[in-house]
């Protein structure tokens, strides 16, 4: 099913339309009256760098606020709805809600990581990928093959909005890669938005299995 469409497309859209016909004018006026030409081109700049920075608020906002309100099967359609980049975004922005102090690195690391956070003094290194069929091992495999020199004293999270398969699941079992799928992903989800007096418990209890997955 294609994705819905939103304001922020609706607003890239209408600048892509524009953009062309913008162009084509200045044009024809760079010829005639070069005053003109540039108080348009100043304008035109101005009138476009208003309308990104307030297609990337709506962005933030939607990242920020969705989960608050919606039931877990409802967060779990809008994770799906995300697209890559915005999923990594939510991803830092979820750890650091979480007490972490984190950075976005984005898909061309080399390394696969996509998000560094850091945390008493240790780093986790996160994978995420926002996939509509499981994470099989061999991803998990070539993530940990990547950092395996770094997580010595380090440690490492696999986030997926899918699920991971059961020999995936196997090969972390003895290694410092948290997998973290769906359901998993929404308890987080969820600790995040308690009180930050009650984040450090919870996330124990979830790491040690006393929450149920």
């Amino acid at each position: 099913m294609p994705r819905r469409k939103t304001i922020v497309d609706d607003i890239f859209d209408i600048l892509s339309r524009i953009s062309i016909v913008y162009v084509i004018v200045l044009f024809f006026i760079w010829s005639s009256d070069k005053v003109l030409f540039l108080k348009l081109l100043l304008w035109g700049l101005v009138f476009l760098g208003a309308l990104i920075i307030i297609a990337l608020l709506i962005k933030k906002s939607k990242i920020h606020k969705q989960s608050q309100w919606r039931t877990d099967e409802e967060l779990r359609r809008w994770l799906n709805g995300l697209q890559h980049w915005e999923f990594e975004n939510y991803i830092g922005d979820l750890f650091t809600k979480l007490g972490y102090k984190t950075r976005v690195i984005g898909g061309s690391y080399d390394e696969g990581i996509d998000v560094i956070a850091e945390k008493n003094g240790i780093k986790h290194y996160i994978q995420c990928k926002h996939y509509n069929h499981p994470v099989g091992v061999k991803e998990v495999r070539e993530f940990y093959g990547a950092l395996s020199d770094k997580l010595s004293n380090d440690k490492a999270f696999f986030i997926t909005t899918n699920f991971f398969t059961e020999e995936a699941e196997r090969f972390a079992q003895d290694k410092p890669i948290e997998l973290i799928d769906s359901s998993k992903l929404i308890k987080y989800i969820r600790l995040s938005e308690k009180s930050n007096q009650k984040v450090e418990k919870l996330t124990l209890r979830l790491r040690s299995g006393q929450v149920e997955k």
